[in-house]
């Protein structure tokens, strides 16, 4: 796959420098031909300059035609000819006549629509190419989760420092706070709370303690553990998410591009045409020169300019008010795609939701009054690095009230953690802590079990063995993610919510937002599982995420999304990307991909549909009343199709959008 990227990237850089160096060449003919001087008024002869252009235009032809040349082979040789053997033909005409033209026979040159024409065509195919830049990078991302090296613990306990690579079955890592686990396996000695964000989803750390499972590149949060490895190397979880992100991302549909349907029978009106109109000409005794310049204006006038630019330049614009807009376009069919989408499916964490834990609830008991709580728990958390203790942190804050410095701080894995205010010992954290202290939430039961009920997590604080009062806290909700789910379902969308956290926080978050459907507990394989099962009853299926954790799925679905606060992973294994980290950015995206169908289908309406009437005029159908289009009319004719598509291209407008330009 990384081959393949670099394939890829080189083929991009291949189209950019035969286009500008196409381009440079291009000025002097454009100077030296004499329609282009008729146009401007103003002439500039010499001898041998019919000599001059040829040679500068057969570069062009040659240099900056070679792609579409052999791609015109390769079109053939696969029995299906398309917008290659169109170009290609229109190209080798248009050089041949010319050239001819200049050798002695009579008629007119085509140098300047030739070169032009290979201008426009490798300026298509440069965009083009760059807009559908696949997520090469993604299994290469997944991997740099994982640690280097691992602590490993030899027989006689002394640790050593080795490849992850060498890790097997059966031995024994050391973990230290803050470090990622190198392994799948279990926990044999110590205790600490563990962040699987970045692999499941899950939004809250995780106590672990004895026997209990760990993840591979999971985060090791205060404590120190030792672990049993149990699955290394290709058996791990992250490496099975490799090869589904590798499964998904090959079974992903690749639609054939419109401008190649329409190239194909553009292809088909023009060499019937043409060979049409040079056998008629000869067979009414015509001479051969105005057979060929029939059939040459002919040919000209199908130049696919137009159809060249219908679709690369609606992307192009389209690309620059998305990117304006903090939506990037990774992969174009999908995108295009995703204006005929069924269901939609969110992720709830860092996506919905922003990841970070705020203050809900407050509950004291005797004179301990709410901010008293607060000031007391943050007191303590203040030296925390653990998510709720930066939200208990940022609620005290929030209310303007001070928070003391703590002495004697410890944090207790899997428990919360401690530290001494005012003189007192004060102990934050979940039940572990009422187990730490001797003491039972009694009267608190009922308020917790509330808490809890609604999907939030419920901390306990207590101060010299009596407990003060407890603080619901739940992952802040994203700004506009109700009013992203509102928008998208008045387009008849279905929308879901699949997450890791258990199933009262999906619940909470579900009904909050308006989703009917929700998923709760779902690890990545089953994420895309449940991707698949959609699809399996016909639904087209776009899925927003933002971690490791979404990016089978995102890869599986046929449009996936990435919000722009998630991971790198994801990004790369996306389709689009929101940078803005805003969920309206997904009903931007189906307004822009329905604006671009419409812009695409009025392009190639005209750059095919103008032909229909060109071309018969071209053919000379009209020659018995004096009605001839002369090669140089056919020329403008064709240029001014390429105008009006470019100008229709430049005109695309989504309410609520800020303009490309």
């Amino acid at each position: 796959m990384k081959n393949h990227a670099s394939h890829h990237r080189m083929m991009v850089e291949d189209f950019k420098r035969r286009f500008w160096i196409s381009l440079i060449v291009t000025m002097p003919v454009l100077i030296l031909s004499p329609m282009i001087q008729s146009f401007l008024g103003y002439s500039l002869t010499f001898a041998g300059r019919g000599f001059v252009l040829l040679a500068m235009s057969g570069f062009v032809y040659g240099y900056g035609g070679w792609p579409f040349l052999t791609g015109l082979v390769s079109e053939l040789r696969k029995g299906r000819p398309g917008m290659m053997t169109l170009i290609a033909l229109a190209m080798s005409v248009a050089f041949l006549y010319s050239g001819l033209v200049v050798l002695g026979v009579q008629g007119k040159v085509f140098f300047w629509e030739l070169v032009t024409l290979i201008d426009v065509m490798l300026l298509g195919h440069w965009v083009e190419m760059r807009s559908v830049m696949g997520a090469s990078n993604a299994l290469h991302a997944l991997l740099e989760v994982m640690p280097r090296t691992a602590h490993r613990l030899d027989a006689d306990g002394r640790v050593e420092d080795v490849d992850i690579e060498v890790l097997e079955k059966g031995d024994r890592v050391q973990v230290k706070p803050g470090e990622r686990i190198p392994a799948d396996g279990s926990v044999l000695d110590g205790r600490s709370d563990i962040d699987f964000s970045m692999v499941t989803g899950e939004s809250e750390p995780v106590p672990v303690g004895e026997s209990d499972l760990v993840i591979g590149g999971s985060v090791n949060g205060t404590g120190s553990i030792t672990v049993r490895v149990e699955q290394a190397g290709e058996e791990s979880y992250l490496s099975r998410m490799v090869g589904m992100v590798r499964e998904a991302a090959q079974s992903k549909s690749k639609a054939q591009n419109i401008a190649d349907k329409a190239a194909l029978w553009l292809t088909v009106v023009a060499l019937t045409a043409g060979a049409v109109t040079f056998a008629a000409w000869l067979a009414l005794d015509r001479e051969t020169v105005f057979a060929l310049e029939r059939t040459v204006t002919v040919m000209v006038i199908t130049c696919p300019h137009a159809l060249g630019l219908a679709v690369p330049l609606v992307i192009a614009v389209i690309t620059s008010l998305s990117a304006r807009n903090g939506l990037l376009i990774r992969n174009r069919t999908p995108f295009e795609e995703i204006r005929s989408v069924d269901v939609v499916v969110f992720d709830k964490t860092g996506t919905l939701t922003t990841g970070e834990f705020a203050v809900t609830d407050v509950v004291s008991v005797g004179d301990w009054d709410a901010d008293r709580l607060l000031t007391t728990a943050a007191a303590v958390e203040s030296v925390s690095e653990h998510s709720i203790g930066a939200g208990i942190v940022a609620e005290t804050e929030d209310r303007g009230l001070d928070i003391e410095s703590p002495q004697g701080f410890e944090a207790l894995p899997g428990r919360g953690a401690k530290a001494l205010v005012s003189g007192s010992e004060v102990l934050v954290g979940n039940h572990g802590i009422l187990e730490e202290a001797g003491l039972k939430a009694g009267s608190f039961s009922e308020q917790a079990e509330k808490i809890s009920s609604q999907g939030r997590t419920v901390v306990f604080v207590a101060t010299d063995g009596a407990l003060r009062g407890l603080i619901g806290l739940a992952d802040t909700v994203r700004e506009r993610s109700a009013e992203a789910i509102r928008s998208l379902r008045s387009r008849g969308l279905e929308i879901a919510l699949i997450t890791g956290d258990n199933e009262r926080t999906a619940r909470s978050v579900a009904e909050e937002l308006g989703v009917d459907d929700w998923f709760a507990e779902v690890l990545p394989d089953r994420k895309s599982e449940r991707i698949a099962e959609l699809q399996s009853r016909g639904k087209k299926v776009a899925m927003v995420g933002d971690g490791v954790n979404d990016a089978p799925a995102l890869a599986r679905a046929d449009v996936g999304i990435a919000i722009g606060a998630g991971t790198d992973i994801a990004a790369e294994t996306a389709d689009l990307v929101l940078v803005d980290n805003d969920p309206m950015g997904v009903e931007h995206a189906v307004a822009l991909s329905t604006e671009t169908r419409r812009k695409m289908v009025q392009n190639l309406a005209w750059a095919t549909g103008y032909n229909v009437v060109a071309i018969p005029l071209a053919a000379g159908v009209l020659l018995p009343w004096r009605l001839v289009l002369p090669p140089a009319v056919g020329a403008l004719v064709m240029s001014l199709s390429t105008i009006i598509v470019a100008v229709n291209a430049r005109l695309v407008s989504v309410p609520g959008l800020r303009s490309p330009t």
